[in-house]
């Protein structure tokens, strides 16, 4: 079968190449892959990862063979699914428990959009418990995580502040449900209850300022690669609030999977969610939708199709 091989020491990143067939655990199923999303922080696993590696997380597809320990979805079952690796592909093998049938009304291509910026959106707004009448915080609000997480905070009740690095960035972003947007974190106003913070740096720094008592930060990137400096002093305004580290993961248990992938799509089945796909490509096309990618010229998500959809 076809995949797109890590080439770290060719001409190319990444290629497109002849792999053995995948050979599913027991609590694994064989999936056809129709679909995949390309998420900003795979790039830099190009480099570091062996030649021959296969990267791929996000997968949405076709069930060829339900999971020998009969768990999961049937065979012929259209489904998304998060896989450790493996997922660029056109076929891999997916844990059971990370699966969700996707209804007729959901493409493969949006369904593909879910599991590592769906479940972080979702994962880090429970951080900051009920959110109805909140002031929420958001920077990075036009990538992946930020267009989903805007959508899900706005459902959830929470008047949502979206943070965008240059104006062209927060074009659609209130029709998303964004009470405001601004450009950069330094020209938010007031005080937030729950502050999703992927920059790091001096964003970070700031959104201790902005934070309220007794309120969170959770922190999920430092896509600036700067570190930030703090101190105990920096909370006298701000008593009991706290900085929360997620990790992708290990941030809920394994058997939450599932429930919270289905969860996704039922919301992207009855209009509360729209995935807002920025690109979506042949997936031969790869490098060019990373370098896309890598300069931030894609808004919301970057999607290849292995088959027509």
């Amino acid at each position: 079968m076809l995949a797109l091989v890590n080439t770290p020491n060719g001409t190319a990143p990444i290629e497109l190449r002849e792999i053995p067939e995948p050979a599913p655990a027991r609590n694994e199923a064989l999936l056809e892959v129709h679909a995949f999303s390309l998420n900003r922080g795979e790039l830099s696993s190009f480099a570091r990862n062996k030649e021959g590696w296969v990267p791929g997380q996000d997968v949405a597809g076709i069930v060829q063979r339900q999971a020998a320990n009969g768990e999961g979805p049937p065979a012929g079952a259209r489904v998304v699914a998060l896989v450790d690796e493996f997922g660029w592909a056109q076929r891999v093998a997916a844990p059971a428990h990370r699966m969700a049938i996707l209804p007729d009304t959901v493409t493969f291509a949006r369904a593909a959009t879910l599991p590592v910026a769906g479940l972080t959106a979702l994962r880090t707004l429970r951080h900051g418990g009920p959110l109805i009448g909140q002031r929420v915080l958001i920077t990075g609000a036009a990538g992946g995580v930020g267009t989903l997480a805007v959508q899900i905070a706005a459902h959830s009740g929470a008047h949502v502040t979206a943070v965008v690095s240059r104006p062209e960035r927060a074009a659609g972003l209130q029709a998303l449900g964004a009470a405001e947007t601004v450009q950069g974190i330094e020209n938010a106003q007031g005080r937030f209850a729950l502050i999703l913070e992927s920059a790091g740096g001096p964003s970070l720094a700031k959104a201790i300022q902005l934070v309220e008592p007794g309120g969170a930060i959770v922190v999920y990137g430092n896509s600036s690669t700067e570190p930030t400096t703090i101190s105990f002093a920096n909370f006298r305004t701000a008593p009991n609030a706290r900085i929360q580290s997620f990790s992708y993961f290990t941030s809920e248990a394994e058997h939450r999977f599932a429930p919270d992938l289905a969860l996704l799509v039922s919301l992207i089945a009855d209009g509360s969610l729209k995935p807002q796909i920025g690109v979506q490509r042949d997936w031969r096309e790869i490098l060019q939708v990373a370098d896309q990618l890598r300069d931030r010229r894609v808004a919301g998500k970057a999607v290849l199709v292995t088959r027509t959809q």
